[in-house]
């Protein structure tokens, strides 16, 4: 493990809220504060941030079973943020509502294969459960700056494009049709190699790429993320994790948890994601989203495409 640097806290004043805290980690997998930690102890702030409000918080015996780490490594990482000790910024992470334990976390394919075969539905309820626990996660991690930041990023850019693999093709898919019907210039980097390079080719400095993945992340993904950014091309990343690898090649930053039983990452806070942001863009652009609806409109009613 790379050697850690702990900041002393005279030197560095702890945050005061998970909002703060979480800048903070941004900041840090970005290189742009004094404060350096390894990466170890990134994955673990990263991770406390998301289990905000959790149960296993209460001690930190159990918080250290549930990371499969040290308590003394929770207790210097605490003391490197600036607190004077786990207490401190326990009372932070615990201010949230407490949410239910849940003893099928990350455990992603086991449980789909051990449920019940007689009782599919049960796993079902389980697995939507699932979902509107990562959805509220997202929306607490989610400010308004954010919203507007990114509206007002995506929607002033001259051209947009979007890149991911695997399922996060499919969801760059899905953003690309959801901006495409409020602005123009939207489309996707091409999957091939030559394509993507070709595509980051025709942009410049002052547009937009959007670029998701989440853990285990996808080195294409976070090559394709820091050409563009080292390029001044202005990059998006919609990840899970703060101390995720594209957050450093990145300009503005969205979080979305997807962690559940489903045999594969869970897409569906990302999908969520999706809709809040398309809307978020068609609210900054206001009229001028208006028209290009208005005129999406006008063309399927002209060449028949939709059936009454």
């Amino acid at each position: 493990m790379a050697p850690t640097n702990h900041s002393s806290p005279e030197h560095h004043e702890a945050p005061r809220t998970l909002e703060e805290l979480r800048t903070l980690s941004i900041a840090i997998s970005r290189g742009e504060t004094s404060l350096h930690l390894g990466p170890k102890a990134q994955g673990v702030l990263s991770q406390l941030i998301e289990l905000s409000g959790d149960q296993s918080l209460l001690s930190i015996s159990s918080l250290a079973r549930r990371l499969e780490v040290n308590p003394s490594t929770i207790s210097r990482l605490a003391r490197a943020l600036g607190y004077e000790r786990f207490g401190e910024l326990q009372s932070l992470l615990l201010s949230s509502r407490l949410t239910p334990t849940r003893s099928f976390y990350r455990q992603h394919a086991t449980a789909a294969l051990a449920a019940d075969k007689q009782d599919l539905h049960s796993q079902a309820r389980q697995l939507c459960g699932e979902h509107q626990h990562n959805i509220e996660r997202f929306l607490q991690g989610l400010s308004n700056d954010d919203l507007e930041t990114f509206a007002d990023t995506v929607m002033g850019a001259r051209r947009v494009r979007l890149h991911g693999v695997r399922q996060f093709h499919a969801f760059s898919s899905f953003l690309a049709y959801g901006l495409g019907m409020i602005r123009s210039d939207v489309g996707m980097l091409s999957d091939d190699s030559p394509g993507v390079a070709e595509g980051l080719a025709a942009m410049s400095a002052g547009d937009v790429l959007i670029a998701a993945s989440c853990k285990p992340y996808t080195r294409h993904v976070i090559e394709v993320c820091k050409a563009a950014h080292g390029n001044g091309i202005r990059t998006i990343v919609i990840t899970d994790f703060s101390s995720s690898p594209l957050v450093r090649h990145s300009d503005i930053v969205i979080l979305a948890p997807h962690e559940s039983s489903f045999i594969s990452n869970s897409m569906v806070a990302f999908l969520a994601a999706v809709e809040c942001l398309v809307n978020a863009c068609a609210t900054v652009a206001g009229d001028a989203a208006a028209q290009a609806l208005s005129r999406r409109d006008q063309l399927i009613d002209e060449l028949g495409i939709e059936m009454s």
